[in-house]
């Protein structure tokens, strides 16, 4: 079983009487507990594709698969019931709610989802990422790399099939992004999730099962050195 799958999935813009092909029929899989890297210039179509991915926007032709059933053909209200349930996204700004501590911004699943808020996952994902002492803490009274942590531990707080990371590591200094990229590689693994991380940081792909490269909107296998 793919937990992501695409079918000759395509993404093309209109500019005036252009056409902009952002990505090009892309065939790709990812199995559960495999941890994939998504490496490329600015402007190759990496976000584009993850975005496809995750149903935030469609392809102009293809499918989308998680958990190998139909995604991106799927009504906009059933999709993003989907998304919230089945994706964790970890995006480059943190997008975090400025009114809610960090502890709320994990408790808000529950209280979408009309759960029961899991106590000692938030400790665990807080004390992992080195925010346990900033749980009571705001937005605005954080540091941009603390922020991203917040939202790192968002994403994997509601135990998501798949995640999606775009940059996630890109406000972080060096030893900080090695810790975090090591923790989605563990979560990765241990609960058999698929991830897919966009990063410009090769060194970060070491933690990774296979490596991609985007360019112009083609994806190819990096090959083994």
């Amino acid at each position: 079983m793919n937990s992501i799958e695409l079918k000759q999935v395509s993404k093309s813009f209109k500019d005036g009487s252009k056409t902009i092909e952002a990505l090009k029929e892309t065939d790709f899989s990812v199995q559960p507990g495999e941890f994939v890297a998504i490496i490329g210039p600015s402007g190759s179509g990496k976000s584009t594709f993850l975005t496809i991915i995750g149903g935030l926007q469609q392809p102009s032709e293809g499918s989308v698969f998680i958990a190998d059933q139909q995604f991106s053909e799927l009504k906009e209200k059933e999709r993003a019931k989907r998304r919230f349930k089945e994706i964790g996204f970890i995006l480059q700004a943190s997008n975090l709610v400025p009114f809610l501590t960090v502890k709320e911004q994990l408790m808000l699943v529950n209280k979408v989802k009309k759960s029961n808020i899991d106590q000692e996952r938030i400790k665990k994902l807080l004390s992992e990422l080195d925010i346990m002492d900033l749980a009571d803490k705001y937005p605005s009274d954080l540091s941009g790399g603390e922020r991203q942590r917040a939202a790192i531990a968002r994403a994997l707080y509601h135990d998501p099939t798949v995640i999606l990371a775009d940059e996630p590591t890109a406000s972080l200094d060096t030893s900080r992004a090695f810790e975090v990229v090591e923790i989605l590689a563990r979560e990765t693994k241990n609960k058999k999730k698929a991830t897919i991380m966009v990063t410009h940081d090769e060194r970060l792909t070491t933690y990774c099962d296979s490596v991609y490269i985007m360019k112009d909107g083609v994806l190819e296998k990096k090959l083994e050195e």
